[in-house]
């Protein structure tokens, strides 16, 4: 017996493209939701404050005893 061909699909109403088109938006905005979650990090602004603390060097430490002085 031969087959019958598959049934033509009906055109699409333009509710249903309307439709087809908004979940297609809504899954490319959970993409680039998720993808900016993923880079979360990166996407901080540049801190421009330092974290050092002024102050003058530290003074040499005294020679351990044991050890030689180091030459200058």
């Amino acid at each position: 017996m031969p087959s019958k061909p598959a049934p033509k699909s009906p055109k699409k109403t333009v509710a249903v493209r309307s439709l087809e088109q908004e979940r297609h938006r809504e899954i490319e905005e959970e993409e680039l939701e998720e993808g900016l979650e993923d880079t979360f990090p990166a996407s901080d602004p540049v801190s421009i404050t330092s974290s050092a603390i002024p102050g003058s060097p530290a003074k040499p430490a005294k020679a351990v005893p044991g050890t030689k002085p180091r030459k200058k």
